[in-house]
């Protein structure tokens, strides 16, 4: 038995490996030698170029990705500059010449093992080789096509910026540096993945940024032991805290670059994922999935009413089902008389008990979004409104479902859309919250809500309490997270807190 139990906590342990550094292979003098070597790595494949050029005075090799670079600058700012310089000398003479004389570019990188090779290649650069000579030159050309710059499609607001991330992870420098004319903003550049070697930038501002946050998300990335990372849910995992059991993330996610500056003036890091059209913040706070850039954008009455709606709309998809089947099925009494009746009336006239049809119509509300979700547009709509229709009307009148426990769960499943990034823990919650208040009635339910509430409270974003500034209670609670204060106060200096660990900060 205790050699089970040990074999499980291996099974799931979080390992951290010692980093040890692979052993480089350092490039040859011959390009002959250098052309096989890659060659016997690409396995010859067919989108790998090597350009043997005959230059004045010394032999050479240009090495690409066909389709990753420009072949126009590639003629124009490599090529001729190439062949109009007449070389002298020995190999490394040549390189030095081509970096200080030839080149004129400021994307210029010196490289001499064949891992650096593979790395800059595979990013859209060409590289450069001459004969006798153990260096080569990677100048940067990319010239692949990438997605335009359009509008984020979920985080949607009436008034302010249209812009959102884009895959290409220099673009989405670009936009935040657009932004924030300072050179206190920095990009710092990390490879993750041992087999995709993505290209990783944290981002922060160095006046408003803790060094002890930094350096804990700079050593959590360096551990992530993963092989490719396609998605920002790829690394989330590795910044969450070692031992924290909640259905909450502790990762923020946006689409915006205005939302990430921000996040970045109030001492965050964002997290820059090639090919990802979004980013990671960190750390995160309970309150900020309430939050959103038309908050700031209206008159402050306003925000605070829309941040009510959100707050109540959160409770009633997670909770209402649950309250639903526990009072319906111990405590019926506390209906009012004219709904008891229509209750008592629906379940009778079902087969099933008012637990099993609530649990019953949310996994069937569950099916059917995944579906219209999963399949082509035109079809999606389809579904939604065969599954209205036919599911809905169709299925009262058959006697399969009650009316009333249908437009709990309607009522549910809207109020879980008005905050998107919540909707994944909401929609496991309500079913469990469902399946505790049909067993344990409204005790259990309190019971199960305590339990939910305490986890909230005890977890952490790198030290930062999660529940703040609610939990414990700080001075911007009644600024900046169930009240939104005026521009006039927001923008006071002194309300801004420099540092994050144990400091509680307005949050946008």
């Amino acid at each position: 038995m205790y050699d089970v139990i040990r074999r499980i906590n291996r099974m799931f342990a979080q390992h951290e490996k010692n980093n040890v550094a692979a052993p480089k292979t350092p490039l040859y003098e011959s390009i002959l030698q250098n052309e096989n070597e890659i060659k016997s790595s690409f396995s010859s494949s067919c989108d790998l170029t090597i350009h043997h050029v005959t230059l004045k005075g010394a032999d050479g090799v240009v090495i690409s990705i066909d389709n990753m670079v420009s072949k126009d600058i590639m003629s124009q700012a490599v090529l001729h500059p190439l062949y109009s310089y007449t070389f002298t000398g020995s190999g490394e003479k040549c390189i030095d010449d081509i970096c200080t004389k030839v080149l004129f570019t400021d994307d210029i990188t010196i490289i001499d093992t064949f891992e650096q090779l593979y790395t800059l290649i595979l990013s859209g650069f060409a590289v450069i080789g001459i004969e006798g000579s153990r260096r080569m030159v990677s100048v940067g050309v990319q010239g692949y096509r990438s997605r335009s710059i359009s509008e984020p499609e979920s985080d949607i607001i009436q008034r302010g910026s249209r812009e959102s991330f884009v895959e290409p992870v220099r673009t989405n420098m670009s936009m935040l540096r657009r932004r924030m004319k300072t050179p206190s903003l920095t990009f710092e550049m990390m490879t993750i993945g041992n087999v995709s070697k993505t290209e990783v930038c944290l981002c922060y501002l160095r006046d408003t940024v803790s060094d002890d946050v930094l350096n804990e998300v700079r050593k959590r990335l360096n551990k992530a032991d993963i092989d490719t990372v396609f998605s920002a849910g790829y690394l989330a995992p590795y910044l969450e805290d070692s031992g924290s059991i909640s259905p909450f993330s502790s990762v923020g996610v946006t689409e915006r670059p205005d939302s990430l500056c921000g996040k970045m003036m109030e001492g965050r890091i964002g997290i820059l994922i090639d090919g990802v059209p979004s980013a990671l913040v960190v750390p995160c706070i309970f309150a900020e999935y309430f939050q959103t850039m038309d908050d700031y954008s209206n008159r402050p009455y306003f925000a605070f009413f829309t941040r009510m709606l959100k707050f109540a709309a959160f409770f009633i998809a997670m909770f209402l089902p649950g309250f639903y089947t526990a009072l319906g099925t111990y405590d019926p009494e506390m209906f009012p008389t004219l709904t008891l009746n229509k209750i008592a009336i629906s379940i009778g006239s079902t087969p099933l008990s008012l637990t099993a049809e609530t649990i019953m119509i949310l996994l069937v509300y569950e099916i059917m979004r995944e579906s219209g979700l999963r399949m082509p547009q035109p079809l999606g709509y389809a579904v939604s409104i065969v599954g209205g229709l036919v599911i809905g009307d169709t299925a009262i009148n058959a006697g399969l479902i009650g009316a009333p426990t249908l437009m709990v769960v309607a009522i549910s499943a809207i109020c879980s859309y008005i905050i998107p990034d919540l909707y994944a823990p909401t929609a496991v919650l309500r079913i469990v919250f469902s399946v505790i208040g049909g067993l344990f009635g409204i005790w259990g339910m309190a019971a199960a809500m305590c339990i939910l509430f305490v986890n909230l409270c005890s977890k952490k974003s790198f030290g930062i309490p999660y529940m703040s500034p609610v939990t414990p209670l700080g001075a911007t609670v009644l600024r900046d997270v169930i009240f939104r204060a005026g521009w006039k106060r927001l923008s006071y200096k002194n309300a801004r807190v420099q540092n994050m660990p144990g400091a509680h900060t307005e949050v946008m």
